[in-house]
């Protein structure tokens, strides 16, 4: 028997978007499984291997930004805001992995000098996950508690 559960809008966007970090972490799998197999030591490049945990990785998170969405005592326009910038920063870094590893250019992004605007990509990056969980926890301890 099919139950119909009413999701808000927020959390139908944040669930997409997940399912899609899900499915491009099977994807780069495939990717690292052909790395595996045609590297003479056996091993894909480095960065393509952290694409495919990272992307594994935030899809589970992104569950859990879904619950918390869904629970949040915001209105849904904060909520999917909050969302957006979350997600946002998981897909540009699987993005970035993805890239180094394509272009095998390096196997630590951080090793040697950081110029600003990778200082500033980080702090934005931290920012936004932290401040954005924090907004959709905040929601849920006012809706909760």
């Amino acid at each position: 028997m099919a139950t119909n559960i009413a999701l808000g809008l927020d959390t139908r966007i944040t669930l997409l978007v997940t399912g899609l970090i899900f499915l491009s972490a099977l994807l780069l799998g495939v990717w690292k499984y052909h790395g595996i197999r045609t590297s003479p030591d056996g091993a894909a490049h480095i960065y393509v291997d952290i694409a495919h945990r990272a992307a594994l990785m935030y899809s589970f998170a992104g569950i859990l930004v879904a619950v918390f969405t869904e629970l949040s005592a915001w209105p849904t326009a904060v909520n999917l805001t909050a969302d957006l910038v979350i997600l946002g920063f998981f897909v540009s870094a699987i993005a970035t992995y993805a890239w180094h590893g394509r272009r095998r250019d390096t196997t630590n992004q951080f090793h040697g000098d950081i110029n600003a605007s990778t200082r500033l990509a980080m702090v934005a990056l931290i920012g936004g996950e932290v401040g954005g969980f924090l907004v959709l926890f905040t929601g849920f301890l006012s809706a909760q508690f």
